[in-house]
């Protein structure tokens, strides 16, 4: 509650690398997309019923024919997905992004759909490659439209894409499909940006007699914003509102949330409406973003001349905003306010640990660019999670690594794993990562003579450094491993035990600047995973018997 009993939403309501959220409201019930870059399955999915209360449900892109990022860059993959319904079917498009250095950005942008968001999704269809950030929009009279950015920030491109006769009437699944759609027609630029620049992530809507244009401008760092425009037709013009931008962040203030933009529209029941959009929440008297970019909710209104505005006020976005219902309170943002305490200090711990019993993982693990069906095993030992050895993690194709995203300032990570290394190149343990760069491991593995050790790893951009020097351990049995974070965010030490009594400390306490977008100039964020590799080719596995994350 806020003051005067106000029911407040607090911000963000997806923790932890959820950026680019996109939004859409199906009778009673709320889904959010986000994006996912190298991390798989591509998309997170989200569900709510009251716009504060989220569960992550299966991803849409879950099989490899859907999605191959093999070799894909860091902080390359899946970007900006666009999620929408026309009342039949779910679509979802999509860029997977090769290259993104330089000049050239090689984006190729696809479309799936299903009739069940909790089902299977459809094949892909590839619909262009001239930009990123895709989003399809259903107009009232049932026409289809792509609209997405163009390479290199010049501007929104709107072509219609039309149905193909027949192809429904097929008897092929819907999972194996290919959706019955082609791109028709002229492909024209509908707008070149309001002036800020790095003009992208556009999604249209017709409202009244007016056409919206929503995009992303000002960059995906501490100047990102959210810009607005309007027109009488889908193919433009569109005229900038005069008030730009709707929605920024506060850089004065070291509490607010930082790098707000990327927005997305979505109406209540009631005629309520509210805006979803990315942010960050930069550790305390540092530019360090050890969360990555997360979403957060705006509640907006519209004005007597049509155009769109915080409810609150200013452009600035709040750290709690009411729940449908309910208003700010007249001239006064003290409900906002009162709240900003809470949001480095999150409220009360929370613990995940998961035994292995099941028959599958929780839709909330992720591995790095490939599915991890094809060296995870849950039924080999069980109760317990075998990992098959591959690739070191500095490689970008195939790595065994199971992860969760860190979600809140503070954090700690347990598991428990039984390994026999019979040389240097095979290592198995626990994981605190960014991406193939930017990692620590303390991981057990062996030396020249092929005794067991265990050691903490470094690796800063790449270059991989040696944290402790070699600890003998048995070369049976498990050992447990935890990595705890500071209270501020800013050290993580690592700990490991092997007689279930005392925890000892693996070197010494290390920097989580390594694993920060600003570090990395990535757009992910930090994950704890268990992990292993075997560069030999052997494919020696390691069983893992626990994996537990508090967070609080």
């Amino acid at each position: 509650m806020g003051k005067e009993g106000i029911r407040m939403i607090q911000n963000p309501i997806l923790k932890g690398f959820c950026p680019d959220p996109s939004i859409i409201r199906v009778g009673e019930d709320y889904y959010i997309a986000t994006s996912t870059f190298e991390w798989w399955p591509g998309v997170k999915l989200f569900h709510s019923r009251d716009l504060k209360n989220w569960e992550q449900i299966p991803s849409p892109l879950r099989r490899n024919s859907q999605l191959n990022m093999a070799g894909d860059p860091t902080s390359g993959g899946v970007w900006a997905p666009c999620l929408s319904y026309d009342g039949e079917y779910f679509y979802l498009v999509y860029t997977d992004v090769k290259t993104k250095k330089g000049r050239y950005y090689n984006t190729h942008n696809y479309m799936v759909y299903t009739d069940d968001i909790y089902g299977e999704w459809s094949e892909p269809l590839y619909l262009n490659s001239i930009g990123f950030d895709p989003s399809l929009f259903h107009d009232r009279d049932g026409r289809k439209y792509l609209v997405n950015m163009v390479n290199g920030f010049k501007g929104v491109l709107v072509q219609e894409l039309l149905r193909t006769e027949g192809e429904e009437e097929t008897e092929v699944p819907l999972a194996r499909k290919k959706p019955g759609w082609k791109l028709f027609g002229e492909r024209k630029k509908v707008y070149n940006g309001s002036g800020i620049g790095c003009t992208e992530g556009p999604h249209i809507y017709h409202i009244g007699e007016w056409y919206y244009l929503i995009v992303a401008e000002g960059g995906t760092g501490y100047g990102h914003c959210v810009t607005l425009a309007r027109a009488k037709s889908v193919w433009g013009p569109f005229e900038t509102a005069p008030d730009n931008p709707v929605l920024t962040s506060d850089q004065e203030d070291p509490l607010a949330l930082k790098k707000c933009g990327h927005g997305d529209l979505v109406d209540t029941p009631d005629g309520e409406w509210y805006l979803v959009h990315l942010c960050s929440r930069p550790l305390s008297g540092q530019k360090w973003c050890t969360l990555g970019r997360e979403s957060a909710i705006q509640k907006v209104c519209w004005d007597q001349e049509g155009w769109l505005g915080l409810s609150a006020g200013g452009r600035f976005a709040k750290v709690s905003v009411p729940e449908p219902g309910e208003r700010f309170p007249a001239c006064d943002d003290s409900a906002g306010m009162e709240q900003k305490g809470m949001r480095l200090a999150e409220c009360g711990q929370k613990v995940v640990r998961d035994e292995f019993e099941g028959k599958e993982l929780p839709v909330y693990y992720t591995s790095p660019r490939v599915s991890y069906e094809g060296f995870a095993d849950l039924a080999a030992r069980p109760g317990y999670l075998r990992l098959k050895g591959q690739e070191s993690l500095n490689s970008l194709h195939h790595v065994s690594l199971i992860a969760l995203r860190q979600q809140t300032v503070w954090a700690r990570a347990v598991t428990c794993v039984e390994f026999k290394p019979d040389y240097p190149e095979q290592a198995a343990g626990l994981a605190y990562l960014y991406d193939a760069m930017n990692f620590y491991l303390l991981v057990k593995t062996a030396d020249e003579q092929g005794q067991s050790v265990l050691t903490l790893l470094k690796s800063d951009g790449g270059v991989i450094t040696d944290e402790m020097e070699p600890v003998f351990v048995p070369a049976d049995g498990p050992i447990e491993l935890k990595a705890e974070l500071s209270e501020d965010g800013c050290e993580v030490g690592f700990f490991f035990r092997y007689d279930g009594l005392n925890w000892r400390r693996a070197g010494k306490e290390q920097s989580t600047k390594i694993v920060t977008d600003e570090h990395c100039r990535g757009f992910t964020g930090a994950h704890f995973g268990m992990y292993v590799h075997d560069m030999t080719g052997l494919s020696y596995h390691a069983d893992f018997d626990y994996f537990e994350m508090t967070v609080g």
